[in-house]
């Protein structure tokens, strides 16, 4: 035995990056789902503690130096270093360097190391970039690396012994693709996913809502260009919003076939709780802060309404797990708002959360519903408890799955039986395998998508 956690630890677990010939071990503990600590290993087994908060990532290891991703403002040794930034520590010298630190409308997401380039994948303004840092004479100089275009990018292998890399991009109306960069600049095309639905007159616009506090929320619209110049159009609007999760817009072969080929527009609103603009994002709607994230969602629907790109009759909303949440509320708060919500493997039942499969590690995120002042909070947006008699509310397909291992199907179960007992309508669909996707194979996925656009389209379109 060479280290172990707690029992109130969220995980512990080992991981190892291979740099100049050498293996580098170490260990992170989770002590909440958003703080940590991390170890390096020696050759002995012997666990050294490094010096990085405690909301922080380790990334990589280039030319000895240990490279992570804060998610908290960080002082070492009088210097300051910004939340969201990437830095590189020494072990031998014990100094930190400070590599990357983004603006206020981008945030870092992938991060990987060839032989003698740290490779960050960014998003700005909820695009797609790659930009490759290398150090020289103490500094480090930075060059972007070309992609084909504006949308989704992720990092893929890299050379741990030369310069080359393999990344992937993907937008609305372009499948997933493999591209090749080298040391120098060049990039080539390796293979490409099949399309699965026309594009021929669809269009990407991309805008920005005002929420309640007055913070611009982007969001991005995809349909037919006849259907957003002339509008309105029946329209789902997609929302996360929660653990630093960037929503950003990739190929959309399920929603392409089955939604926009038959006229309808699918809006994805980055509103924060998730990390489209990096840890202040995510932090500005954590816990009490929570009615944000909300409030966000809301003013994209109204911004959506206002551009008259759709209307109340013809606007529907998705969302799964925390989005689950976040549907759940938009019924309960904003009824008025939509006439279709999917409300996917939800949590609903937000004062008994904590008890139920993995929830007690998202006390974190949301708040302890054991401590008053966190128990107020939760139960004044707690779509479970915030059901009332008195309401009219939009009739929704609720769906869960009877195995999932992450947020129990208590919640969705329980929503469906009061909305029964207060006499309102609902769709329910639980598949009996599949875990936190409400699925087990492609055939069940197949069939959970059919049902949900099947009642967006009778919903929004009949």
């Amino acid at each position: 035995m060479i280290f172990e956690g707690l029992e109130s630890d969220v995980g512990v677990w080992p991981f190892s990056v291979y740099s100049d010939g050498a293996i580098y071990a170490f260990i992170t503990r989770a002590v909440t789902f958003h703080e940590t600590e991390h170890y390096r290993v020696d050759e002995n087994g012997d666990c050294h503690r490094l010096p990085f908060p405690a909301k922080s990532d380790i990334k990589a290891v280039i030319g000895g130096l240990i490279c992570a991703v804060l998610q908290e403002d960080w002082t070492f040794k009088d210097q300051a270093y910004p939340t969201g930034a990437v830095v590189a520590y020494d072990p031998d010298k014990d100094e930190v360097e400070l590599v990357y630190a983004p603006g206020p409308r981008e945030a870092v997401g992938g991060v990987a190391a060839t032989q003698a380039r740290l490779l960050i994948q960014r998003l700005d303004n909820v695009i797609g970039k790659v930009t490759a840092f290398e150090r020289k004479r103490g500094a480090w100089a930075r060059r972007d690396i070309e992609t084909p275009g504006d949308g989704a990018v992720a990092l893929g292998a890299t050379n741990p012994i030369g310069e080359d890399l393999f990344f992937y991009f993907d937008s609305p109306t372009t499948p997933q693709s493999l591209f090749h960069a080298d040391g120098d600049g060049g990039r080539c095309f390796v293979k490409q996913n099949p399309s699965f639905f026309d594009v021929d007159g669809v269009a990407v616009r991309r805008f920005e809502a005002t929420s309640s506090d007055g913070e611009k929320i982007p969001y991005t619209v995809i349909g037919r260009e006849r259907l957003l110049v002339k509008g309105p159009a029946p329209t789902i609007q997609y929302g996360y919003g929660g653990f630093d999760v960037p929503i950003t817009a990739g190929y959309m072969a399920v929603a392409g076939k089955l939604w926009l080929e038959r006229g309808g527009l699918y809006v994805i609103a980055n509103i924060r709780g998730g990390g489209e603009f990096g840890p202040r994002w995510h932090q500005a709607a954590l816990k009490h802060q929570r009615q944000r994230a909300f409030d966000d969602f809301f003013a994209v629907s109204e911004d959506l309404i206002n551009r008259k790109l759709t209307t109340r009759q013809m606007l529907g909303a998705y969302g799964g797990s925390n989005g689950g949440l976040l549907m759940g509320v938009a019924m309960t708060q904003r009824p008025d708002l939509y006439k279709a919500l999917a409300i996917g493997v939800p949590l609903l039942d937000m004062l008994r959360f904590h008890k139920l499969l993995a929830g007690a590690s998202w006390v974190a995120e949301y708040g302890d519903p054991e401590k008053p002042e966190d128990r107020a909070i939760l139960e004044a947006y707690s779509p479970y408890h915030r059901l009332s008699a008195d309401k009219d509310y939009p009739t929704p397909f609720i769906f869960t799955s009877t195995r999932d291992d992450r947020v129990h199907p208590g919640h969705a179960r329980k929503m469906a039986a009061k909305m029964s007992d207060l006499g309102f309508s609902y769709y329910y669909y639980e598949n009996i395998e599949g875990g936190h996707g409400a699925a087990a194979n492609r055939k069940q996925e197949a069939k959970r998508a059919a049902l949900q656009y099947v009642y967006f389209s009778k919903m929004l379109m009949d």
